[in-house]
């Protein structure tokens, strides 16, 4: 029983070692606080989203989650979208736990596949906050201008293209900087 509780424990600590805790959301297209508000909206219909604090100045939204909830950036951004507004930055604060990470390289972090764009190589430790830089995560200025750090076809298509180190064909992959 003790070897049970004591598996269960270190499954639910490697779980919070690489946790998501927060979102940055910036968004274009605002004009006014009734924008602002149906946004503000929409990411509260999310099951894993915890609070949205909105800044309507800079037209962003901090976005803090339930705990043990599995994140998903994706439907975040498509909420955005649905209220009719789009995306011009998104960031996380992840937690990182001796992540190894490297330029133009994926790491496989809590589940998500992050390929690291325009970085030294070096071992992330602690709260770090990341920025997704593929198309509709940025401005599409910005999204070609990142083109140019990477050869790879999964920074155009937001997927791998082909299994590799532990990564299935299809796999989502968030191309990402610090």
């Amino acid at each position: 029983m003790k070897k049970i509780i004591g598996i269960i424990l270190l499954c639910i600590t490697i779980q919070a070692q690489a946790e998501v805790k927060q979102v940055v959301i910036q968004a274009g297209g605002l004009t006014c606080s009734m924008c602002n508000n149906a946004i503000n909206k929409a990411l509260r219909t999310l099951p894993f989203v915890g609070e949205v604090v909105s800044d309507i100045k800079n037209s962003s939204f901090t976005v803090s989650f339930k705990p043990g909830s599995a994140v998903d950036f994706d439907a975040m951004k498509k909420k955005v979208e649905d209220a009719g507004f789009f995306v011009t930055k998104f960031s996380a604060l992840v937690h990182f736990s001796q992540q190894a990470v490297e330029n133009d390289n994926h790491a496989i972090v809590d589940g998500r596949v992050f390929h690291f764009l325009n970085i030294r190589n070096q071992v992330l430790d602690g709260d770090k906050m990341i920025q997704i830089l593929d198309q509709g995560f940025v401005t599409p200025k910005v999204f070609k201008k990142n083109n140019a750090l990477t050869s790879a076809e999964c920074y155009k298509t937001g997927v791998a293209g082909m299994a590799s180190a532990g990564i299935a064909k299809g796999t989502r992959i968030f191309h990402v900087t610090i």
